[in-house]
């Protein structure tokens, strides 16, 4: 993982002494909430339905066991013992307090963490691949890339205050587990015929209330251009991106009025000027960046020492959670955060201790958190693998659903979101519940329910999404088919009107079973969903509900 330098600290250091004078004036009522408000947010601070919320930046999802402690000590002192992961490789603790916030930020910077552009009108955490590195099919490491955005872009005075905020993700592997589609600015990283790293550019995508797929603007990019190439693309969006309107300020409304091709040209204009700049990367500046991850030299096999019978639990666990390694040796094991009667995502203090512990008796120190809200162990023995598991049973982390109809995409939603329409984290309980007995049989379902239409648990991507609404004071849910997040990047469609809370779980179970009823051999639901249409599954809802009534 990356080694911060004393660049790095000198910046995190002064931030947090930076922020915690501004705290100390608003407090003092020297500056009021208007004003407060851009600079608590930069620094990662919202005001949420009941308490104020701090969301913490993990960097293209990587950290290390004493950073995940330290995380689990402060969520114990300053919060309820428990915190968030979230979609965006972040974590969040939901009950913090103002005057409290300046003393969270100096506990992080004193283990290389900060919570610096975790939310305003700016560039917000890089993220990328949980298995950046280690992942069987990638063709180049992105976490160099990730690092060197990241170093550029923090505290960047001309994109501090965007006209919206501005997400980046970088994919370097076969399969996209990135997003990609769906980001403002992406890159797919690939080598030419002679080996030299390129990128493809795009940009565009989002969520939201109008959700976009991003556009390819630029192939073949040197990656030596990335921070060149980003700058136009940033400066384009700065100068004629909209601001009278909030809702039509994202970089994916300027491509969709403009047209791909013309922000492409708006783009090269800019370039023009910055190409060859500054700003061009080096091999020195790549090598400099490359050589503070500090990753650990991996032993030749270990003997495994299991003799069969091989516990039935463990093979369902290896079947989901083990991921391939680019060393055979190894693998990469996802821990799900996906538990009975615990909410998507979080991790109790206890929890936290327990994998930091884990993580350095079994892969070297380091863990990272996905855009699927779950952490993985990028780097356990094959060997070792039983043993681990035994642990992970033993503290109710070992639940093999990775992919499944219960490894469930959550947003907080109306249990905490001022902004929520609707309660995500019940309901999200109710379907995994009610998909339960059919779960191994429905196999890869990738599901998602957000509380509004701010999208933060991806819903319009999800085979199937759910969207929280509100009627009359009461929650409501719109339910979209057919969304994927991966390369092929899909947006989903809705099947109907929105249905109350307690009919969701049934709707969603009638689609799952009307793909058991129409699937061929070895199709999955998503394949299926393609293959036959949306339409194909409407009318089926259609015929069921005829039927009944």
């Amino acid at each position: 993982m990356y080694r911060y330098d004393a660049v790095d600290r000198l910046i995190v250091e002064e931030r947090v002494a930076q922020y915690r004078d501004q705290t100390q004036r608003y407090l003092a009522g020297l500056i009021d909430e208007d004003a407060f408000k851009p600079l608590r947010l930069q620094n990662g601070l919202y005001i949420q339905r009941y308490a104020p919320m701090l969301r913490i930046a993990i960097p293209y999802g990587v950290l290390s066991s004493a950073q995940l402690r330290t995380l689990a000590s402060i969520s114990r002192r300053y919060d309820r013992g428990y915190g968030h992961f979230t979609t965006r490789q972040n974590i969040q603790f939901n009950w913090v307090k103002v005057e409290e916030v300046p003393d969270i930020l100096a506990e992080l910077a004193a283990i290389n963490m900060h919570a610096i552009q975790t939310s305003g009108s700016c560039v917000r955490n890089v993220t990328t691949d949980a298995f950046a590195g280690v992942a069987a099919d990638e063709i180049v490491d992105p976490r160099p890339y990730c690092e060197l955005m990241r170093q550029w872009s923090t505290l960047h005075p001309e994109f501090a205050h965007l006209p919206r905020k501005f997400k980046v993700a970088f994919n370097g592997a076969k399969e996209d587990r990135a997003a990609t589609p769906v980001h403002d600015l992406a890159f797919d990283l690939y080598r030419d015929a002679e080996g030299e790293v390129r990128l493809i550019v795009k940009v565009g995508g989002g969520q939201g209330r109008t959700p976009r797929l991003a556009s390819v603007i630029k192939r073949d990019l040197h990656w030596s251009e990335l921070l060149t190439y980003s700058e136009a693309v940033l400066r384009a969006y700065n100068r004629i991106g909209r601001r009278d309107n909030i809702y039509k300020a994202r970089i994916k409304i300027l491509v969709e009025t403009l047209g791909a091709d013309a922000f492409a040209r708006e783009v090269e204009a800019d370039w023009a000027h910055l190409r060859n700049g500054p700003n061009t990367l080096t091999p020195q500046a790549l090598a400099r960046v490359a050589a503070h991850f500090d990753d650990p030299t991996l032993a030749a096999a270990l003997e495994n020492t299991h003799r069969l019978p091989i516990a039935a639990g463990f093979r369902a666990w290896r079947q989901r959670n083990v991921v391939a390694h680019r060393n055979p040796d190894y693998a990469a094991v996802v821990v799900s955060l996906k538990r009975e009667s615990v909410a998507p995502g979080d991790a109790t203090a206890d929890e936290m201790d327990q994998l930091a512990d884990l993580a350095e008796r079994y892969s070297f120190g380091e863990i990272r958190v996905t855009h699927q809200q779950n952490l993985v162990l990028p780097n356990v023995a094959r060997a070792r693998l039983q043993d681990l598991w035994a642990e992970l049973e033993a503290q109710n982390l070992g639940r093999a659903n990775i992919g499944l109809a219960s490894d469930i995409i959550c947003c907080p939603g109306g249990d905490f979101c001022s902004l929520a329409n609707a309660k995500s984290i019940p309901l999200s309980a109710a379907i995994a519940a009610q998909l339960a007995s059919i779960e191994d049989e429905i196999g890869a379902l990738a599901i998602k329910v957000s509380g509004c239409i701010n999208a933060c648990a991806h819903h319009h991507v999800g085979h199937i999404g759910v969207l929280g609404v509100d009627k009359a004071g009461e929650d409501w849910y719109q339910v979209l088919l057919g969304g994927r997040a991966d390369g092929e990047g899909k947006l989903g469609v809705l099947i109907g009107k929105a249905v109350r809370a307690e009919d969701v779980p049934l709707l969603i179970e009638r689609l799952a079973r009307h793909y058991l009823a129409v699937r061929r051999s070895g199709e999955s639901f998503i394949e299926v969903v393609e293959r036959v249409g949306a339409d194909a599954f409407k009318a089926a809802l259609r015929v069921e509900e005829e039927a009944a009534a």
